[in-house]
C-alpha cells in the first residue's frame, strides 16, 4: 500500500492537489521537544535584529566600519558554510562520474543538505551589503565589472543553487506524485551533475581568490597566492566531514525513515569517507608545509599569533587527520566521528583566521562581532535545519522511492 504522501499521485484534480499541500504543512512530530524550545526564541530574536538591521541599516547591529566591511557574516555564514557544503559536489562526483553507487544512498540528503546551504548562506549576503537591492548587479550588469573574483563568485552561486534544485527535483516529483516530471527531470540529472561540480571546484577556490588582493591585510601566516587552492581541497574534507557529522545524527533522529538495507551500509560508508578525508587532509596539510617553508616564517612561529597558527595546523588538522586514518584501520566509528567535528572546528578555524582573525590583525582597534551578528547566525543556522527537517519528514529523502519511480537518473 502506498504511503499517504504519494496518493496524490492518483488524484489529478486541482482542489485535491491544494488539500495535499496544505495538509503537509501541518506539524508532524512533538512540538516541544528541546530543539524546538532553543530554536524558536534565537529565530524570533533573530528575525526581530534583521528587521532592524534592514530599517536603520547594517551598523545598528554589527560593529563593522568602512575599514572592516566584512565581519562575521561574510567570515562564518558564507566562506564557512559554503566549504561545509561541498560534500554535495563530491558525492555527486563519486556516485554519477565514479560510480561508486557504494555512496548512492545519502546522495539525496546530501544535496538537500548542500541546497539550503546554499540558499541560505548565498542569502546571509543581503545582510551583510550596505544597500541590499544592489545584489541585482551581477546579474544585470550595471557597471559591475565583469572582470571581478566576485562577479564570478556570484554567477557561479546563482548556477550552482539551480543546479543542485534540478538534482534535488525527482524528489519533489515523488512527492508530488508527478511521474511525468519526475521521468524528465530525472534524466536531466547527469548535466546538472557535471555542471555542478564544474561550478563547485571553480567557486570554491574563487572564495579563497577574493582575498588574494588583500596581502596587506592579512596576517602573513595565513596570506599566500595559493589560498584558492587551499580553500578548494579544504572544501572536500569540510564538506565531507559535515556529511560524517549530519549523517549520524539525522540517521538517528530520522531512524525510522531509513531502510534497513541503508540501515546496514552506513558503517560502510562512514568508514569509506574517513578514508577519502584522511587522504584529502594529508595533501591539505602537505601543501601547507610546502607553503610555509616557501614564504620562510620562520621567525613568526614564537609570536601569539604563531602559537594560534602551530593549534590550528597541529591541533585541527594534523590531529584529525591521524586520527581519521586510526579509526578507519581500527573501523572505530566513534572514533571517527570525533575526527569529523574536530576537522570541522579547524576548518571554522581557518576560515575564521582568513577573513576576521588575521584579517587586518594589527589595527589599534579590532573588530569583534556584536552579540547580535552571533544571535542573526544561529537564527539563520536554525531556520535551515528547520526547513531540512520538514523536508525530510515529508519527501522520499531518507525512506525509499515510491514503487513506481525508477530511481536511475
Amino acid at each position: 500500500m502506498m504511503n499517504n504522501s504519494y496518493q496524490v499521485a492518483s488524484d489529478h484534480e486541482g482542489k485535491s492537489m491544494w488539500k495535499f499541500l496544505l495538509s503537509e504543512f501541518k506539524p508532524k512530530g512533538k512540538l516541544l521537544t528541546p530543539f524546538n524550545i532553543i530554536s524558536i526564541p534565537i529565530m524570533l530574536l533573530g528575525l526581530g535584529l534583521i528587521t532592524i538591521r534592514f530599517m536603520k541599516g547594517i551598523g545598528a547591529i554589527t560593529n563593522l566600519t568602512q575599514d572592516i566591511p566584512w565581519g562575521l557574516w561574510i567570515g562564518f555564514d558564507v566562506v564557512t558554510g559554503v566549504a561545509f557544503a561541498g560534500g554535495a559536489y563530491v558525492i555527486t562526483f563519486m556516485v554519477y562520474i565514479l560510480n561508486m553507487h557504494k555512496y548512492h544512498s545519502i546522495v539525496r540528503v546530501t544535496v538537500l543538505n548542500g541546497f539550503l546551504a546554499y540558499v541560505f548562506y548565498a542569502g546571509a549576503l543581503l545582510l551583510d551589503l550596505g544597500r541590499p537591492w544592489h545584489v541585482i548587479n551581477p546579474v544585470i550588469g550595471n557597471s559591475f565589472g565583469t572582470s571581478s573574483v566576485l562577479f564570478l563568485v556570484a554567477w557561479h552561486f546563482l548556477l550552482y543553487m539551480l543546479a543542485q534544485l534540478i538534482e534535488f527535483s525527482p524528489v519533489i516529483a515523488e512527492w508530488l506524485g508527478a511521474k511525468r516530471a519526475r521521468k524528465i527531470l530525472s534524466g536531466m540529472t547527469i548535466a546538472a551533475v557535471i555542471f555542478g561540480i564544474t561550478l563547485s571546484t571553480l567557486h570554491q577556490s574563487g572564495l579563497g581568490a577574493l582575498y588574494l588582493m588583500a596581502k596587506d591585510k592579512i596576517h602573513p601566516l595565513w596570506y599566500s597566492e595559493f589560498i584558492p587552492v587551499m580553500f578548494f581541497v579544504s572544501s572536500i574534507f569540510a564538506g565531507l566531514s559535515m556529511v560524517i557529522f549530519e549523517g549520524s545524527i539525522t540517521h538517528k533522529v530520522f531512524f525510522g525513515q531509513i531502510s534497513e538495507k541503508n540501515d546496514r551500509a552506513q558503517k560502510g560508508i562512514i568508514h569509506g569517507l574517513a578514508r577519502i578525508c584522511t587522504g584529502a587532509m594529508f595533501a591539505y596539510f602537505f601543501l601547507q608545509l610546502l607553503v610555509f617553508i616557501h614564504g620562510q616564517h620562520w621567525h613568526l612561529l614564537n609570536t601569539g599569533m604563531g602559537y594560534w597558527f602551530m593549534l590550528e595546523m597541529l591541533g585541527f588538522v594534523l590531529f584529525p587527520m591521524l586520527l581519521y586514518f586510526y579509526s578507519y584501520r581500527t573501523n572505530n566509528l566513534l572514533l571517527i566521528r570525533i575526527a569529523a567535528i574536530l576537522t570541522m572546528l579547524g576548518v571554522i578555524l581557518n576560515r575564521l583566521n582568513v577573513t576576521v582573525i588575521g584579517f587586518r590583525w594589527d589595527m589599534a582597534i579590532r573588530y569583534v562581532p556584536s552579540w547580535m551578528e552571533f544571535v542573526v547566525t544561529l537564527a539563520v543556522i536554525f531556520t535551515e535545519i528547520w526547513i531540512f527537517r520538514w523536508v525530510i519528514r515529508r519527501m522520499p529523502v531518507l525512506r525509499d522511492p515510491p514503487a513506481w519511480a525508477n530511481d536511475k537518473p
